[in-house]
């Protein structure tokens, strides 16, 4: 019957892999046309990928945790029925799933997959002293995972005959100690794997700070007229609209004003030439407790304060509670990062890639300054900027940030409307 194959999705631009988190199938379930299948995760969005074919679940080819390009096959799936009782490719799923309360079968014991493999060499573990509980006696990932939790039982380390012949009982295995990194672990140290989405994060992280040369640059706006001027307005916007009146939004108004005059920031480096971005559209970052999500407000320069602020609260709302959309997280020109949320008052950001800059919005904190020759008290707030150095220069940069500045230190109900 025919096989039909599925392929690792392009779920943004200039995303060229995936990692399986997470299969919804298991080899056998007979799925519909656009059924999910699994759920993947880039370095931009979470997202499940779609059977193309209805049909029966032949294979699944990538394991959980596994990264692939964009157009390798994931898995199979039989197209027509077939009432043969043709024997299923062994994985870890379906050894799992297969495993009998007594199981007296070791005919798979020598037998390992790569994930195994690779686990127990990370691990230090000798796959000849466990017990498998999969199929046939296999070792599965879960065998792996409690011996290195557990340890290896001490029962089973009078069975190993030394390399040499001798009747001299081998030294047991001892417990986890040191990773690939050969970092050690004391007692009552906890170790978390580290999963998918985190090491999506890690890698493009990784690869902004190899391929980028970052500069870095800051300065001090006085913003008192705004947090009086927000402060004011801020019970009523929430009345009426029904959401937070941000000061994280008239930043975001701020910049995307000034980078429609100086378009040189709204550019990437393509190797061979600088794109520079019709577009502004905003990156903004959004924490949660284990990832960090970049949804991009689109067209921010055509936009009110109160269209912004409502877009940030929606698209925070959405990456808290994982409903953000492939189209969301893609088409980012440029980033604002309120690393003052978090009380920061001075950081460097790391460049989104391919964007050429990013800029953190530190706290706003009420600081002596002088002021036609006497020292009064402001609300002043440090704003730091990451640079693509291939893409841009120091003056043009220090332009941009002033005119930033500039906007900012005139905000006030007179210049500046909400709506």
């Amino acid at each position: 019957m025919p096989i039909e194959k599925i392929t690792m999705p392009k779920l943004g631009e200039s995303v060229t892999e995936g990692t399986i988190s997470n299969w919804i199938v298991s080899v056998g379930d007979v799925v519909n046309k656009y059924d999910p299948l699994a759920e993947v995760m880039t370095d931009k969005v979470n997202a499940e990928i779609p059977s193309s074919f209805s049909g029966k679940v032949k294979e699944l080819i990538a394991k959980e945790g596994q990264t692939l390009e964009v157009g390798e096959v994931i898995c199979t799936i039989e197209v027509e029925g077939d009432n043969s009782q043709e024997e299923q490719p062994a994985n870890e799923e379906t050894e799992e799933k297969a495993a009998a309360p007594i199981n007296t079968d070791t005919s798979q014991k020598a037998r390992y997959s790569p994930a195994v493999l690779r686990l127990s060499q990370e691990a230090g573990i000798d796959l000849t002293l466990l017990t498998g509980t999969g199929a046939g006696g296999r070792i599965t990932r879960k065998d792996v995972q409690k011996a290195i939790q557990e340890g290896v039982p001490q029962g089973k380390v009078d069975e190993k005959v030394p390399a040499n012949g001798s009747n001299v009982p081998a030294d047991p295995i001892p417990k986890k100690e040191t990773s690939v990194h050969n970092v050690q672990t004391q007692a009552g140290d906890k170790e978390f794997p580290i999963t998918g989405l985190r090491k999506a994060i890690a890698s493009n992280m990784v690869k902004s700070k190899h391929e980028i040369p970052h500069a870095w640059t800051m300065i001090e706006v006085d913003v008192t007229k705004l947090v009086q001027y927000r402060n004011k307005v801020k019970d009523s916007f929430k009345k009426e609209e029904g959401y937070n009146l941000t000061f994280f939004a008239f930043f975001v108004k701020a910049v995307a004003r000034a980078l429609k005059e100086f378009p040189q920031i709204n550019s990437t480096w393509a190797g061979d030439k600088i794109i520079q971005k019709k577009e502004i559209n905003i990156s903004i970052a959004v924490a949660t407790e284990g990832a960090l999500f970049v949804p991009v407000i689109k067209n921010a320069d055509e936009k009110s304060i109160k269209g912004i602020a409502r877009e940030i609260t929606e698209l925070a709302n959405k990456a808290r509670t994982g409903k953000l959309t492939v189209d969301e997280m893609q088409g980012g020109t440029f980033t604002v990062n309120n690393t003052g949320s978090f009380g920061s008052i001075q950081s460097m950001g790391i460049i989104n890639h391919p964007q050429a800059a990013i800029l953190q919005v530190e706290s706003i904190v009420k600081r002596p300054v002088i002021k036609d020759n006497m020292i009064a008290i402001s609300d002043m707030v440090n704003l730091c900027m990451s640079l693509d150095h291939r893409v841009l220069d120091g003056l043009v940069c220090g332009r941009f940030l002033q005119r930033v500045k500039e906007i900012l230190e005139n905000t006030s109900e007179e210049t500046t409307p909400i709506y």
